[in-house]
């Protein structure tokens, strides 16, 4: 391959990977021609990509970048996938698939600066999304509101059904007595 080929090539993977802050690698080698278009299929429904790299080429192309780190984990065949919501879907949909295609190997993930190895991808994708820890977040943030809130309008409900209960008494006609304080 001439130096001008592999300038375009490193070129194309800067721009492809620009934005990409979390990835994970995989093999996909001895997987058919249909195993790989499944995969890349189902992949593509989360809006999850796959790029088949030169090992050389791809460690060029993120030097300097958040991928950087993901050079170290680039060896033998290799595949970068990214997209979807965060690293942690890419994991999730990759064990998914890991099940059905059993010639595809994970190779390992970075997240926001942090390498996971192979053996560590099934624990990255325990790891809530982007989108869940800010729910979580959230329903941290509320749950004393909601209590302050239940503390104010319980003793309101305990009078009102008091009252409810002293008013049907009433309509059947019957006495109401005095309770003495204690």
């Amino acid at each position: 391959m001439s130096k001008q080929v592999k300038q375009l090539i490193t070129e194309s993977y800067r721009r492809r990977f620009r934005d990409v802050d979390g990835a994970v690698l995989v093999d996909i080698r001895g997987m058919k021609s249909n195993e790989v278009n499944k995969l890349r299929g189902d992949l593509s429904k989360h809006r999850i990509r796959v790029t088949v790299v030169k090992n050389s080429l791809v460690r060029r192309a993120v030097t300097g970048t958040a991928l950087q780190r993901l050079s170290e984990l680039v060896e033998g065949p290799t595949s970068v996938v990214y997209g979807g919501s965060s690293v942690v879907s890419v994991a999730r949909e990759l064990l998914a698939l890991a099940k059905q295609l059993e010639s595809l190997k994970l190779k390992g993930a970075l997240m926001e600066g942090e390498l996971f190895g192979a053996e560590q991808v099934e624990r990255l994708s325990k790891y809530p999304t982007r989108e869940e820890a800010q729910s979580q977040v959230v329903t941290l943030m509320l749950s004393p509101a909601r209590r302050v809130v239940g503390q104010v309008v319980g003793p309101g409900r305990k009078v009102a059904s008091l009252v409810e209960a002293i008013k049907q008494k009433l309509e059947k006609g019957e006495a109401i007595q005095a309770v003495a304080a204690a």
